[in-house]
């Protein structure tokens, strides 16, 4: 079986765990809550939790997926140790973080929006603890694993095109918001049929689409350029962690400027420009410190 027909089982079977692990995941959650244990679980709806058994499904087939591709180490998947690791995490941090900082001056400066009047730290904490968490967990599966799978026979530039495809399609296919009520063994395939609800939405999806697929080939160009995940994983982080303070802290005062910026700052031509910034900034410090000198 090649290399790709592989990937395609590990995402088949990481869909089917996902699917059938939920309702339990959820029912689990329920009990506990009835106990006065965890109640900051009942803001969560089913959906948090499919997503997050598909995560867990991921992990778990990691390591089969690699014994079965004959992967014994990162090195088979082109990744190298990086002596300069927190150098490569603080820069991706900075390079994703400004930009967007600034987007965000900008919105506030026009009016476009405004400050909440309450602020829960209790969910900037979470969300903090999500841009520490998350890219820790998908930078190996996507810039890692997928990445690194590809382009043992594939040219650097398609598998990256493969890749950021899958991490933009996987980001944003996702099912509305209590979209399943009625929790039975048959709601997490039925989670898998509302994330396509988008569709509906054509413009939406495309602009949806585009963004993810833009963050997805930095992502991709950082990691092919330095050999290394660390680098990425800051920029992960950063982009994470910004976009979610953003929205903790301000709310919209006048309808969405499309073709501009549409709902959130993944749709529209000035979040595309501030990755496009973003990217700029990051072959420009990557020049700086891979130019030998002379």
């Amino acid at each position: 079986m090649k290399d790709a027909a592989k990937l395609l089982a590990y995402f088949a079977a990481t869909l089917l765990f996902g699917a059938l692990s939920a309702p339990p995941l959820y029912w689990a959650a329920q009990a506990l809550m009835a106990r006065g244990i965890f109640p900051f679980l009942a803001e969560y709806d089913f959906e948090r939790f499919f997503h997050r058994a598909l995560l867990v499904g991921a992990i778990l087939f990691f390591w089969p997926l690699l014994r079965s591709l004959g992967v014994r180490g990162w090195r088979g998947l082109g990744l190298d140790p990086n002596p300069d690791r927190w150098r490569d995490l603080r820069a991706g941090l900075f390079i994703a973080v400004v930009p967007l900082l600034l987007l965000a001056i900008l919105l506030f400066q026009i009016g476009a929006y405004g400050f909440r009047r309450e602020i829960s730290v209790i969910a900037l904490g979470e969300r903090t603890l999500s841009a520490i968490v998350v890219p820790f967990l998908e930078e190996p599966l996507f810039r890692g694993l997928i990445l690194g799978v590809l382009m043992r026979s594939n040219p650097a530039w398609l598998a990256a095109l493969f890749t950021s495809a899958v991490f933009s399609i996987l980001h944003f296919l996702k099912a509305p918001e209590h979209s399943s009520t009625a929790i039975t063994w048959t709601s997490g395939f039925a989670s898998i049929a509302n994330a396509f609800h988008q569709f509906g939405e054509p413009f939406l999806l495309l602009a949806g689409f585009t963004t993810l697929f833009l963050l997805g080939w930095i992502l991709a160009d950082a990691r092919i350029r330095t050999r290394s995940l660390w680098l990425p994983i800051g920029l992960h982080a950063g982009w994470i962690f910004a976009s979610a303070a953003f929205n903790k802290v301000a709310r919209r005062e006048i309808p969405p400027l499309l073709p501009w910026l549409g709902d959130s700052l993944l749709i529209g031509i000035a979040p595309i420009c501030v990755a496009l910034v973003s990217w700029l900034m990051l072959r420009a410090w990557l020049y700086h410190v891979q130019t030998p000198e002379a």
